[in-house]
């Protein structure tokens, strides 16, 4: 049984982020200066390098395969799987403001606009829907087969 590869995204940080990795890592040179400017160099690109390497490490990656659905470090067959709907602008606030049910599972980064939930059917499972960052919902939701619009006003999953 194959389970072959419909959808990959990596939620990257936005560039501003990097920019402050960079700054705050720099920063780490301020106490080695003095000292001299061999150390702290060495300092600069050890803080710089850590700093990256930390984005890089927190980074969550979102697949879709034929059977199931990661989200970060979350994985979940997608028989279990039920509504699946993509938001943007304001139905994105509302699913991050009155419409957020803190039982959900939540991957979200604030620089990307558009989230995605899944409706979790598994009657063992004490989750009632995945609330995570996308920013190709298009091409997600038709990974996922859905063919829902991407919501651009308030919609719960939950909701019929």
């Amino acid at each position: 049984m194959s389970d072959s590869v419909r959808y990959v995204e990596k939620l990257w940080p936005a560039w501003w982020i990097w920019v402050a990795g960079v700054i705050i890592g720099g920063s780490f040179s301020t106490i080695f200066f003095p000292i001299g400017i061999g150390p702290g160099m060495i300092a600069m690109i050890i803080g710089v390098a850590a700093c990256a390497a930390a984005l890089l490490a927190i980074t969550p990656r979102i697949e879709v395969t034929d059977h199931t659905l990661k989200v970060g470090r979350a994985q979940i067959e997608r028989r279990h799987i039920g509504h699946v709907v993509a938001h943007r602008g304001g139905a994105a606030r509302e699913q991050l403001g009155p419409g957020f049910d803190a039982r959900s599972y939540q991957c979200i980064r604030g620089w990307i606009d558009p989230v995605v939930t899944a409706e979790i059917t598994d009657d063992q499972d004490s989750t009632p829907y995945w609330l995570f960052s996308t920013r190709q919902p298009e091409k997600l939701l038709a990974a996922m087969g859905s063919h829902e619009p991407v919501q651009t006003s308030g919609v719960s999953v939950t909701e019929d």
